[in-house]
């Protein structure tokens, strides 16, 4: 069964391949289907973001679309960058500019919880809706530490590692998107197996 990702961060397209493609699924990027689009995030939730994703996705191909939209909620900043995290730095901005603007707005204060949330969007070959949601809490630390991920991974502390600092199966197994996809998968092949027509093939 294919599967297009609606989203052009190549970060995300890359863990979604990387979860979705050993249970048997095709997975495209929109780009790679030849789809150019720049989805307004209106939506003032994760939820509401990522299915305004796939919906504009889903209009231009009638085939299994999934969206995701994510972000960090840091609770000494009243759950800032939240919905905003991807546009927190202004336009243009880098993963660095985002991270540093949050380290600058976190300096001296003593509380560095927070969680990355993160909300899919599925719609299937009938239109159909489906979002499934996973939080993953964690601390921020002092500085960037580790290599890989992106976004705010090099901040996000879970345990004794960030994000970016874990291997891909390390990171998989406890993060926000870990979560949200394994409820997907588990969700998708309970559907699929009562509704074979929904998978478009």
């Amino acid at each position: 069964m294919e599967i297009i990702i609606a989203t052009g961060n190549a970060g995300k397209v890359r863990e979604f391949k990387r979860m979705l493609e050993p249970l048997g699924y095709q997975v495209f990027s929109q780009k790679e289907k030849g789809i150019i689009l720049d989805v307004e995030e209106t939506g003032t939730t994760f939820a509401e973001n990522a299915v305004r994703k796939a919906k504009a996705v889903w209009e231009k191909v009638k085939l299994p679309v999934i969206a995701d939209d994510s972000g960090l909620c840091v609770d000494a900043l009243d759950g800032r960058p939240g919905i905003y995290s991807a546009r927190y730095a202004g336009e243009g901005a880098t993963d660095a500019d985002r991270v540093k603007k949050l380290l600058a707005e976190l300096e001296g204060k003593k509380n560095r919880t927070g969680r990355f949330v993160c909300a899919i969007a599925y719609i299937d070959g009938t239109g159909e809706t489906h979002v499934f949601e996973g939080v993953c809490e964690g601390t921020m630390a002092e500085s960037p530490r580790g290599e890989d991920g992106f976004g705010y991974d090099p901040i996000f502390l879970v345990g004794e590692k960030t994000f970016a600092e874990m291997t891909a199966k390390e990171k998989d197994a406890v993060s926000h998107r870990g979560k949200a996809m394994r409820l997907f998968a588990e969700r998708l092949k309970t559907y699929l197996d009562g509704h074979p027509a929904a998978a478009g093939d």
